[in-house]
């Protein structure tokens, strides 16, 4: 009888360390390499996002995912580069005029009928082109640490906690788990846009997806903004019922300039997290030793509380919201300034300024909020869009900034 109590308590010992076991946190591990100068920014096409896409290939292999791409965990996609901006990218055949770029996919089988996407894009910059704000002559490696290697850092982190989730309770989640990380963001969403039209599971299937995007520099304040809470009716009530620790700002519409949108035009709910724009953004400065690892940890914490209290939910009702970017008013002139687009008082407040800009050359400085441009009032982001709208290159404008306590008018030329 001693024994069978014995064997009793050993058995309820195992089981509760079954229970207490917990995934390892590879997060910083993740950005340093895929933020390393030897990957050269990770641009679609070259050698670094080939070896970037061969690690997270690794690591989903070593978290336990099943392959879902079309070549192990890979998803090749090939296109002409765009020589007109206003046409959509054509995707064909690999040639000698084409880039291939890599989407990298595993699978967590749950044995469900409904899968959520959880996606991050893995590609940069590379040495600059296009897209950068670098302003330095000598040619830098963009290793985008906060973009987009913390997004990714922090999906395989959930990869990790809902594998481990999986393997040690009886009780399967109501939904499988794809986990994506998408080439040619930078290029215009190319990766997730081929994948929306080749997906390599029913996409009717997908229940919802979440998108991180820039989820790297938390700020003191903890303000996290969430993008697409109007796309499901239960989207807005559960990310506030699990809420905690951010200042959330919230943002309904399922369009923007990351990936979820592409599965937002195929009809599926989406959530987008993002910890702001910053002075390093697209530039070579945006190293991996500039990232709020404690934050990407609190934000792994909070899609996992989403992700479980959603799971008794069902399949998610889709909902159209109101498409912004198509009221964005063009303009032909700018301040040279980054927006902080977390900032949810009343102006445009400026999260920095670039030297040799309409907006250094009046004074203008980093924490500023313009109230005023010329004869119209600043609320928000929109309002200071519509007051750039009206100025053409070598005009000059009234302009009035709140700095501290203080409200400053002064000029600014175009």
């Amino acid at each position: 009888m001693k024994k069978i109590v014995f064997l009793l308590l050993l058995a309820g010992l195992f089981s509760c360390k079954k229970e207490l076991k917990v995934s390892e946190n590879k997060i910083k591990e993740d950005v340093a390499y895929l933020a390393d100068d030897k990957l050269e920014g990770r641009q679609t096409g070259t050698d670094g996002e080939v070896k970037a896409s061969n690690y997270i290939s690794e690591r989903f292999k070593e978290i336990g995912l099943e392959p879902k791409g079309t070549d192990a965990f890979l998803q090749a996609f090939s296109f002409k580069p765009k020589t007109d901006p206003h046409k959509e990218v054509e995707f064909t055949k690999n040639t000698d005029s084409t880039i291939t770029g890599h989407n990298v996919i595993g699978f967590l089988d749950n044995g469900a009928e409904t899968t959520i996407v959880i996606g991050a894009h893995y590609d940069h910059l590379g040495y600059g082109g296009e897209g950068s704000l670098y302003r330095g002559e000598e040619k830098a490696v963009h290793n985008g640490a906060d973009d987009n290697a913390s997004g990714v850092a922090v999906m395989l982190n959930l990869a990790s906690r809902l594998k481990m989730k999986s393997d040690t309770t009886e009780v399967k989640d109501n939904n499988n788990y794809m986990f994506l990380a998408f080439s040619g963001e930078e290029m215009g969403l190319l990766g997730s846009n081929y994948f929306s039209k080749n997906p390599t599971i029913d996409s009717k299937s997908i229940n919802y997806m979440i998108n991180m995007d820039m989820v790297g520099r938390l700020k003191a304040d903890s303000t996290l903004a969430v993008y697409g809470t109007g796309t499901s009716p239960l989207f807005r009530q559960t990310i506030k019922s699990n809420n905690e620790k951010f200042k959330l700002v919230e943002n309904e519409s399922g369009v923007g300039p990351s990936d979820h949108t592409s599965f937002y035009l195929i009809d599926v709910p989406v959530l987008h997290f993002f910890t702001g724009q910053h002075e390093d953004y697209h530039k070579p400065s945006d190293d991996a030793d500039k990232l709020n690892y404690d934050g990407m940890n609190l934000i792994s914490d909070y899609i996992f509380d989403i992700i479980n209290d959603l799971n008794d939910n069902g399949e998610l009702a889709f909902r159209t919201t109101k498409n912004e970017s198509e009221e964005t008013p063009r303009f032909k002139v700018g301040l040279g300034v980054v927006p902080d687009y977390l900032f949810d008082g009343e102006g445009m407040r400026i999260d920095g300024t670039r030297e040799d800009t309409p907006a250094f050359n009046a004074g203008l400085q980093k924490g500023d909020v313009v109230v005023k441009l010329g004869d119209s009032l600043v609320t928000d982001m929109m309002s200071y869009m519509r007051a750039l709208s009206v100025f053409d290159k070598g005009d000059e404008a009234a302009i009035t900034v709140v700095r501290g306590d203080k409200k400053i008018d002064t000029k600014v030329k175009f």
